[in-house]
């Protein structure tokens, strides 16, 4: 390229594991801005960017050396609030800012334009006298959708040369779409729910903060089936008033949310704009489209939303603000609520985080009048609180082979005989957690990770829940070639399932796992199922936590209500209470009184303890106490550092080298290294390194410092984890 023609210095950010920006040269007959899609060479191949700077102060390559962009695509500019939220997370996560801008580009093919289409749609306002078949047109109208002229045809039931007159007579105006079809805007005034006062009282106050357009977070906590859901849809509408606004809702699994989405349905008579990683790329187009147009209006999805390209956010939604699934624990580890905290922030907006179990974070927060918080006591309608009790499983010993206590066992029986559904809980997939051999004790473990092969009895496999590897259930043992040796050890799911099928032979049964359900549309029909009262019992795992409302589900049994009570994890208590609530809140959420067994042995663990007296606050406040004595979170600052590779030597002189340089003052604490719980992961050993520290440290830095005094090693990777939720 000569330089004849006058260029200018760009800088590009590229979706790739790199720290930081390029340098490249642009022709000034190709103007660009910040935020734009551009193409550059990068070694011997073309790759997409994204313009960081268009008018770097930094020179440090001299130009003779840069390369010239390609070419600009036709694609909209980035929202600059979508830069200054990757730059953001980058920063706190202490990950390489190529690799959080792939997050927002994470879409197949999805940054191609898409085939422009013309559509049609009523305008505003039409002349009082129509003849007969303009009339059926404008009955016919959905909302303000357009359509084309072939599907006015079809929905009103006239001639294509009523609905062309139309256009030509400007009754219709044209909209140009991308893409397959366009998405049906929410009607805020379609079917409003009759709200309680509480209900009422929460709504009022999140909207008239909403009226301020300014920052704000919300605490919207509620007992189960309180109706938060009815409160924050009041939000929704108060929103949508403002015709460009979007809200983004989160939810921690969007392949659960089934009837989630019929009740929004139901209250604004469309669906939202739907995103999760279930979805085809055609599906992903068509979404990043309508989102970086302004046309989806409503967007609801998996944590991964937050990196849609939304150019006028009004409103987040985090539902279930406490669930751990809002972690993400591998790439780019952050935390999708408190990054949706930070996305409000920025983008000036409210943004409510509902939980019937909030999380402790939360709660110091709201106590501190960081955030807002609004309290539903009262379960909506006529619906009650179920009664709760404990079995204690030293008296009411189990059978060998068995996992239902006898107590149990006749709660189910008259909860059946009454034509009223129940439930079983047990957070533990498959068959049973562990098969061994009763000849010589070998225990079948996977060959790539520290850890059992799960048996699943319904496929006839053993399988690795860590790294997928399965193999077929042996018929002899692999270590001493006995026959028929090979025995089940513990519960899973399906032998819950198995043990309720022998003793309610005629009983109907579902199965509520991932296992089980093999897509969004095969957990919707089994969700009607159960709704339609065509399933006596149900087995599930923490699947069923998430927010069904099963009006004739009036008994739930927890089959092991210790299950994760303890451990290295400072949050075991906490999530156990989080799960065992939740479960517990599934029981008598309509007119029909519901009860709550839990099966333990310890039945005077203060989590227990809590749920059974209803007294929360207790529990919370003992649980405050110790993490506050330990300066664990919310009241310290936690990471991880995680040293993985193939080679154990290497991992290990390299953790020492790491050890030896290490921050240490009164302020900051490291422990490690030691070899991690699952010290072998997917072919890869592991060792780890956990560090706390005071709230006021500095930790992003601290560990920044730390990490540059490590001499480069090849056959390591180091992932670094800010508040870490997973240890193994």
């Amino acid at each position: 390229m000569s330089e004849l023609f006058s260029s200018q210095r760009i800088q590009v950010l590229l979706p790739l594991p790199l720290s930081g920006v390029l340098d490249y040269l642009v022709m000034d007959d190709l103007p660009v801005c910040e935020g734009d899609f551009v193409t550059v060479p990068l070694s011997s191949r073309e790759v997409q960017g994204v313009v960081w700077d268009s008018d770097p102060k930094s020179n440090d390559v001299p130009r003779e050396k840069l390369k010239y962009v390609v070419r600009k695509s036709e694609l909209p500019s980035l929202p600059k609030s979508l830069l200054k939220f990757v730059e953001w997370v980058a920063q706190y996560t202490l990950s390489p800012l190529g690799s959080v801008l792939k997050m927002a580009l994470s879409v197949p093919r999805g940054s191609d334009k898409p085939k422009k289409k013309t559509l049609y749609k009523l305008s505003a306002s039409l002349p009082e006298k129509l003849t007969e078949g303009r009339r059926r047109v404008s009955d016919a109208a959905l909302s303000d959708m357009p359509l084309s002229v072939s599907d006015w045809c079809e929905i009103a039931a006239v001639s294509e040369g009523i609905v062309r007159g139309m256009i030509k007579a400007g009754m219709m105006t044209v909209v140009e779409v991308y893409g397959e079809e366009a998405f049906i805007s929410p009607d805020i005034d379609l079917q409003r729910a009759s709200l309680s006062k509480e209900q009422r009282d929460a709504a009022d106050h999140i909207n008239l903060q909403q009226k301020s357009d300014t920052y704000k977070c919300v605490l919207l906590e509620g007992v189960t089936g309180s109706g938060k859901t009815e409160v924050y849809f009041e939000a929704v509408a108060e929103a949508l008033k403002d015709k460009t606004a979007q809200v983004l809702v989160l939810v921690p699994e969007i392949a659960l949310t089934a009837q989630w989405l019929d009740r929004f349905e139901e209250r604004f008579g469309s669906v939202p704009v739907i995103w999760h990683s279930e979805m085809t790329p055609a599906q992903r187009r068509r979404a990043w489209w309508a989102t970086i147009r302004g046309e989806a209006r409503v967007i609801v999805g998996a944590r991964s939303a937050l990196f849609l390209p939304l150019v006028n956010l009004k409103l987040v939604i985090v539902d279930e603000e406490h669930s751990q699934t809002f972690k993400q624990d591998e790439g780019v580890m952050y935390n999708g609520r408190d990054m949706a905290v930070v996305r409000a922030m920025q983008s000036h907006c409210t943004i409510i985080l509902a939980s019937a179990t909030p999380s402790l974070e939360t709660m110091i927060n709201a106590e501190n009048e960081k955030y807002d918080w609004l309290y539903l006591g009262e379960r909506h309608g006529p619906a009650e609180l179920p009664d709760m009790s404990c079995v204690d499983l030293r008296q009411h010993k189990l059978k060998s082979g068995s996992w239902i206590s006898a107590p149990l066992k006749e709660e189910l029986k008259e909860n059946l005989a009454r034509g009223e559904q129940s439930l079983l809980y047990l957070n533990r997939r498959g068959y049973a957690p562990l098969t061994l051999c009763r000849s010589c004790g070998h225990r079948m473990e996977c060959p790539h990770c520290s850890a059992w092969l799960v048996e699943h009895h319904k496929f006839k496999k053993l399988e690795c829940h860590h790294c997928g590897f399965n193999r077929r259930l042996p018929e002899e043992c692999p270590g001493c070639a006995a026959k028929d040796s090979m025995v089940a050890v513990g519960p899973g799911v399906e032998r819950v399932a198995e043990e309720l099928q022998l003793l309610f032979p005629d009983a109907r049964l579902a199965v509520m796992s991932s296992d089980e359900i093999s897509s969004p549309k095969a957990l919707k029909a089994m969700v009607d199922d159960i709704e339609n009262h065509n399933v006596d019992f149900i087995v599930g795992t923490q699947i069923v936590t998430k927010g069904y409302h099963f009006p004739m589900l009036t008994l739930v049994g927890v089959i092991d209500a210790d299950l994760g009570m303890s451990g290295a994890d400072p949050r075991a208590a906490e999530r156990t209470w989080q799960q065992l609530e939740q479960v517990a809140g599934r029981a008598g959420r309509a007119e029909h009184a519901g009860r709550v067994i839990f099966q333990t042995y310890a039945p005077d663990h203060p989590v227990l303890k809590a749920i059974v007296s209803g007294d929360k606050d207790m529990f919370l406040e003992q649980e405050a106490a110790e993490r506050e004595a330990q300066n664990l979170p919310p009241y310290g600052k936690l990471a991880s550092l995680i040293l993985s590779g193939p080679d154990k030597n290497n991992i290990i002189t390299v953790s020492k080298q790491l050890a030896r340089v290490a921050p240490h003052h009164d302020n900051i604490t490291v422990l490690g290294p030691v070899a991690a719980p699952l010290s072998y992961l997917r072919g890869n050993h592991r060792y780890r390194f956990l560090i706390k520290a005071n709230a006021n440290v500095k930790l992003q830095l601290e560990i920044r410092n730390w990490l540059d005094k490590l001499p480069k090693s090849r056959g390591v990777k180091i992932q670094i984890d800010i508040d870490p939720y997973s240890f193994y």
